[in-house]
């Protein structure tokens, strides 16, 4: 073998190398793709190329301690409905976006955590003295979002209730606040967001009698016990250094969110 064919091997080698190295364990700069919510300020917000919100910042923890820097993550929108089918179909490797723990969902992904236990409420407008919580919801119209665990709640438990489900929860605070509707309801973190929006502040408020329990998990694809084993190693982490606490201040206490510190910070499910 000639010097000059030695040396195209050892280039196409190297290239090999390469192209593995950003590859495996999606090394590459935003080849680890997480799937959020782009419309829940507090939680899990899109503002041009910024991401912010509790969600966010879990997000970018257990992404560090499975190996990956800021640079690797790519951030997909993971509408409610859509969530079970871009973790099945591998278009994300996590889902971190309120995504509450039901066995229902159990049979399609699998979950780490929970991570944190909110709980579901009401948001209605601030002059309206008539809706103090469920039961008063009879006659109402009541906006949630399709597929949301929410809306199931409310239609097994509130037969007398006008449940009306949009895409997205901002599209139901935009009728709330024109009057197309009387009241949201999802999970009171989220809610506790919208009413401090500047837009809504003083307009809109939590009625603050939640009446579910919403476990948040971080959704994989079915069936991985050792992703599963080590974002949950993770999650303690974040719990046991004190920064969890941080990421619950900087982003639900502006909207003067009260934790249920007897269900938080929570303790990790045994992962199957």
């Amino acid at each position: 073998m000639n010097v000059r064919r030695i040396g195209m091997v050892a280039v196409a080698a190297a290239a090999v190398l390469g192209l593995a190295a950003c590859g495996g364990g999606g090394a590459g700069a935003g080849d680890f793709k997480i799937g959020v919510k782009y419309d829940q300020p507090g939680m899990g917000l899109k503002d041009g190329a910024k991401y912010t919100g509790f969600d966010i910042d879990v997000a970018k923890y257990v992404a560090k301690e499975l190996g990956h820097s800021e640079s690797d993550i790519t951030f997909v929108q993971a509408p409610t409905p859509q969530r079970e089918t871009l973790l099945s179909t591998g278009q994300v490797n996590l889902v971190v976006g309120t995504y509450s723990i039901t066995d229902a969902r159990k049979q399609k992904v699998s979950f780490a955590g929970p991570y944190f236990v909110a709980g579901q409420d009401l948001l209605v407008r601030s002059d309206d003295t008539s809706i103090t919580g469920p039961d008063s919801l009879t006659g109402k119209k009541l906006c949630s979002v399709k597929g949301s665990t929410s809306a199931a709640k409310v239609k097994d438990k509130y037969a007398g209730v006008q449940l009306q489900e949009y895409d997205t929860y901002s599209k139901c605070v935009e009728a709330l606040s024109a009057g197309a509707v009387d009241a949201l309801t999802t999970d009171n973190t989220i809610l506790a967001g919208y009413a401090s929006q500047p837009q809504y502040k003083g307009k809109l408020k939590v009625v603050g009698q939640t009446f579910s329990e919403e476990r948040y998990g971080i959704g994989i694809k079915k069936g991985d016990k050792a992703l599963c084993e080590k974002i949950d190693t993770a999650i303690k982490k974040m719990q046991d250094s004190g920064e969890w606490q941080k990421a619950i201040d900087r982003n639900l206490g502006p909207a003067g969110f009260k934790v249920d510190t007897s269900q938080n910070p929570p303790k990790v499910d045994t992962c199957s």
